[in-house]
């Protein structure tokens, strides 16, 4: 059986490469492997990507988003230093988001150009090395200037990432995947809160404030993660080097035939595609109300009276609890199928804990609540992103994704720009919760409306 599928994927021809035609003959000469071989051999080859390339592309990302959130835990210190009210901080932290959405499909049409691997890494190197300028900061206007660049920097890798695994892992693996890559950003906060926390703590060394310090150390390893990336990727199955002939085809023969739904492969259509738009909303409810509570979270739990050091131990305990439930709920979603109603009944959760969590006056019982919302949308990362790639390929997924992870990552300014205005505004944290449950319940139920577009569920 699987000497019939090389010698037809042999005899094609993929985007003006020839695949590995000269290679099936040993296939072809031998006797038709059981199908239990063909399956174990299917598993050794993908386990092997997996090893190769997941490790440090989770890494990156945790390196990644401990850059883009790390603001909130040196807002603690350099607020004060600067002289940033709460409104301007919530401006500075979400600018990010406008250089990041600005250069997001340029970004994803240059690496579909030059290649994941060279574009990925150059990524990593330029957003690592104005992380650690962002310890340069004065003022409002040097603040906001260095993240809109960080953002310029960063735009691009995620979208980047997901159309790279999606030329790599078919329909069947993705949500595992991705939840296993996206697993870096609850965890990037169980240790980037303790890991912020103790880099406050060396205010004054060296004549540098604690939060001078913070962006310095977590910003010098994503220049050393992008070198490093240059080594361990390929773009393709085609050019890994690592694999062997028989590895190469097998994997190849998966993606091949997998099943997909009215796949659209021009980036024209796909911007015209109802489910872009619907899966664009989906995104930008739940990415506003992730960001939101994120990068105030350390804020919110100051107001306990706490240290410094044990807002970062405390707030790492929600998301350590949203990194399990995460890869279980994508393990179940993968199983079952059914990613729409997954989908939406993690937004629903993350909307019910929003409000439970301002509900009761209780620490204990908020905590709870944001740590609900936090599996909700942690958890709907991971299922959401296996969407997309069934209906988009080629250009149409490098430049869809684009669009869609540009458009709903604008949540990343509006998220913690609306927190911190109607924190001014109120002078309590309530409002904004609210008003983070109510895009929650937005996605949830467009995500119920994408059921109706999106077939072989």
């Amino acid at each position: 059986m699987l000497g019939i599928v090389v010698k037809s994927l042999g005899n094609k021809r993929r985007g003006g490469e020839e695949t590995f035609v000269s290679e099936t003959s040993v296939l072809q000469s031998s006797p038709a492997a059981p199908a239990t071989d063909s399956h174990a051999l299917r598993q050794a080859a993908f386990r092997k990507v997996i090893w190769r390339m997941l490790p440090i592309l989770t890494l990156g990302y945790l390196f990644n988003f401990l850059d883009r959130t790390n603001i909130g835990f040196a807002a603690l210190q350099m607020n004060r230093d600067i002289g940033l009210s709460a409104t301007q901080f919530g401006w500075g932290a979400g600018i990010l988001f406008i250089g990041y959405c600005g250069f997001e499909i340029p970004s994803n049409m240059l690496l579909y150009r030059f290649g994941a691997r060279l574009w990925i890494s150059r990524i990593m190197i330029s957003w690592g090395l104005l992380s650690c300028a962002m310890s340069l900061v004065s003022g409002p206007a040097s603040f906001y200037l260095l993240r809109l660049a960080l953002g310029v920097a960063e735009a691009g890798f995620f979208p980047g990432i997901a159309f790279f695994l999606s030329a790599w892992f078919p329909a069947e693996y993705r949500a595992r995947i991705l939840s296993w890559f996206l697993v870096a950003i609850p965890v990037s906060s169980v240790i980037g809160g303790p890991l912020g926390g103790m880099l406050l703590e060396m205010d004054g060394h060296l004549g540098l404030a604690g939060w001078q310090w913070l962006f310095i150390i977590e910003g010098i390893p994503a220049v050393l993660i992008g070198l490093a990336l240059l080594k361990l990727l390929a773009n393709r199955p085609q050019e890994a080097t690592w694999l062997t002939p028989e590895e190469k085809r097998i994997i190849i023969a998966s993606l091949d035939n997998e099943k997909r739904d009215r796949a659209v492969s021009r980036l024209g259509l796909a911007l015209r595609d109802i489910r872009v738009w619907l899966c664009t909303i989906v995104y930008l409810g739940f990415t506003v109300g992730s960001y939101g509570i994120q990068i105030w979270l350390p804020q919110i739990l100051k107001q306990q009276d706490l240290t410094n050091l044990q807002v970062g131990w405390i707030s790492a305990l929600p998301y350590l609890i949203a990194s399990v439930g995460m890869i279980i709920w994508a393990r179940i979603a993968d199983r079952s199928g059914k990613k729409i109603i997954n989908l939406a009944t993690c937004c629903f959760l993350a909307a019910a804990g929003f409000v439970l969590a301002i509900a009761t006056g209780r620490f204990d019982l908020s905590l709870m609540g944001l740590t609900a919302a936090l599996v909700g949308f942690t958890a709907a990362r991971a299922i959401f992103w296996s969407i997309p790639t069934r209906f988009l390929t080629g250009i149409a997924a490098a430049g869809g994704i684009a669009f869609i992870n540009t458009v709903g990552t604008t949540g990343g300014f509006f998220g913690p720009t609306i927190v911190g205005w109607l924190k001014d505004a109120t002078g309590s944290f309530e409002a904004g919760l609210l008003a983070m449950a109510g895009f929650l319940a937005m996605s949830m139920m467009v995500a119920l409306l994408l059921k109706l577009v999106v077939r072989n569920e």
